[in-house]
């Protein structure tokens, strides 16, 4: 389809690579012209931060209020206690109310280095959709908003669709998410106006069900906006690097961890990823994705250099990069680097004359020991001992830029009065220190 934006949001979403689908371009074109338009994402508290997976959203709803807009994030202090069964292969499992509280803490931590909060005609508004859902009496929600609701288009749903398709199980609760999350919508248009839901393009069913309920219920005109399902070039889902999940808050996963991230991005992926992640005009971002051999490495450190600016700092992007340079340039310890310290309970006491592990009186430093396997697997390199011998064995594995040759190669806490430097492969690495 060729359409020809006339708001700004719009023609941002369509520029940059946002748009996957809508529900009615001109419709919304129409409303945001008007400025001030509210427009929301769910994001549910199954974990105390998002990870990098959520922050193609958090950027729509940045350039949502950057555009005029009037961006609403939206908690799911209610909806989940239930779990989004889309596009899963099993039940999320069920969190407590205090856990579901402290998670969404530690996510509120991330927005405000995104969006502006306050009241004016485009701050962000932050809402719990507890506000609502706790409260419902389940008698009047069925009667008066169940019966909106077909269960054969409800089961016609991907999300729903490929479920069912594998025969594997879909529970009641999961079955009724459809119906909150719709609920949501309705709710925050009646309560605030808000006339877009956005989400990624797995959400679909979900925000085409809240336009149809708000159309029907209280004769409002609202509109859905999806963006696309986003995996790298090489078919990896946006969100998981080789050490675990890219979380965005700075506690679970230093800034110079992410920084790295996106300096690993493949080259195919560059430009593509500057037009999604950065504020960088389009025409740059097209240029430096253009770039090969050499010279894209430098538009990869632009790349993450510009992202964690957005996310933690300016300083903080600065110490990245002079981090990298100093572990990567110059085989030197950057000051910034992922750092494991050890106490020495995390030893194993050894009877120097003897090969077995025993209890003994003489706690000298010397005879405080773990396996090198075992200190990759502290560090977080690798996730577990059997992937430590498999990385040495490769030759992968360095202490201080030199080869790691034995798994089994003791390193005592003698061997840490100063931090060692561990490497996995070129891009990985980690200090290790006696606390």
């Amino acid at each position: 389809m060729t359409y020809h934006p006339k708001s700004d949001f719009v023609a941002v979403m369509m520029e940059r690579g946002f748009l996957a689908d809508c529900t009615d371009y001109q419709g919304l074109d129409d409303a945001l012209l008007k400025g001030g338009q509210p427009g929301y994402i769910g994001f549910d508290a199954t974990a105390k931060s998002l990870h990098v997976g959520s922050l193609i959203q958090i950027m729509m709803l940045r350039w949502l209020q950057k555009t005029g807009g009037k961006p609403i994030t939206l908690m799911g202090g209610g909806t989940t206690k239930v779990g989004d069964p889309s596009f899963r292969a099993d039940e999320r499992p069920l969190l407590d109310a205090q856990s579901i509280d402290d998670n969404i803490a530690g996510i509120k931590r991330v927005f405000s280095a995104y969006l502006t909060y306050g009241d004016g005609p485009s701050d962000a508004m932050m809402i719990n959709n507890a506000e609502w859902l706790d409260d419902l009496n389940y008698l009047d929600f069925l009667r008066d908003i169940g019966r909106h609701f077909s269960i054969n288009r409800m089961l016609s749903f991907e999300s729903v669709k490929s479920r069912l398709d594998r025969e594997q199980s879909l529970s009641f609760l999961e079955f009724n998410y459809m119906i909150l999350q719709a609920y949501d919508f309705m709710e925050l248009h009646r309560r605030y106006g808000c006339i877009l839901q956005m989400g990624g393009s797995d959400q679909w069913g979900n925000i085409v069900n809240g336009i149809d309920l708000t159309r029907r219920v209280i004769e409002g005109e609202v509109y859905g906006l999806t963006s696309p399902l986003l995996t790298t070039s090489d078919g990896k889902k946006m969100g998981k690097s080789q050490s675990g999940a890219v979380w965005l808050n700075g506690d679970m996963l230093s800034p110079y961890e992410f920084w790295q991230f996106w300096r690993n991005t493949t080259d195919a992926d560059v430009g593509r990823f500057l037009k999604l992640y950065t504020e960088l005009p389009v025409a740059e971002c097209d240029r430096l994705g253009a770039l090969e051999g050499s010279e894209i490495n430098a538009a990869k450190v632009r790349l993450a250099n510009e992202v964690t600016t957005l996310l933690h700092g300016t300083d903080a992007a600065a110490a990245a990069e002079t981090t990298a340079r100093e572990v990567f340039e110059k085989g030197g310890v950057g000051d910034d680097l992922p750092t494991l310290t050890l106490r020495e309970e995390d030893f194993v006491l050894v009877d120097p004359h003897s090969s077995n592990f025993i209890e003994v009186m003489n706690l000298r430093p010397e005879n405080l020991t773990l396996s090198m396997a075992q200190l990759f697997k502290k560090a977080g390199l690798v996730k577990s001992a059997k992937e430590a011998k498999r990385l040495i064995a490769e030759g992968g594995a360095r202490m201080n830029d030199v080869e790691v040759k034995n798994p089994n190669d003791a390193v005592s806490a003698a061997d840490l009065s100063t931090p060692i430097k561990l490497s996995a492969g070129k891009k990985r690495h980690a200090l290790v220190q006696l606390g």
